[in-house]
């Protein structure tokens, strides 16, 4: 059986950023795509056309010197524009490190990403291994 186009276009996305692909990563998402982070961190917040999203991305490996990760667990499109991953991620920062799971939930938009909502198992963690000082 085929993958659904919108499972693919997800899969390609989370393989795009797993090999720091941004142009891929780029040409997946409409110019006005919007990526939503969870809990009040310097990470959190509305990120508002494609652009935005991106340097959102470059953020997180700046902060971590390069070791965010994410590990793709499952992915469900409902047939309808919509796509639910799952994944773990991993990071480093300063003198802690952090892995949990979280989830990402796609609007897609004639065949590219509109609209990414994420969640966190932990809010309150990630807020507070975003917002540590890092070591020098």
């Amino acid at each position: 059986m085929a993958e659904h186009p919108d499972a693919a276009l997800v899969r390609k996305g989370y393989e795009a950023f797993t090999t720091g692909d941004m142009e891929t990563l780029r040409s997946l998402m409409t110019a006005d795509c919007t990526h939503h982070s969870p809990g009040s961190s310097r990470m959190s917040g509305h990120f508002k056309g494609a652009d935005n999203v991106l340097e959102h991305f470059g953020q997180l490996m700046e902060l971590t010197n390069g070791t965010f990760r994410v590990e793709e667990r499952g992915i469900y499109p409902d047939g309808r524009g919509h796509v639910m991953s799952v994944h773990k991620w991993h990071a480093d920062r300063g003198d802690r490190g952090i892995e949990m799971d979280g989830g990402l939930f796609f609007t897609i938009v004639g065949g590219k990403v509109a609209d990414v909502d994420e969640c966190v198992a932990d809010i309150e963690e990630s807020d507070a291994f975003w917002d540590q000082a890092a070591a020098g």
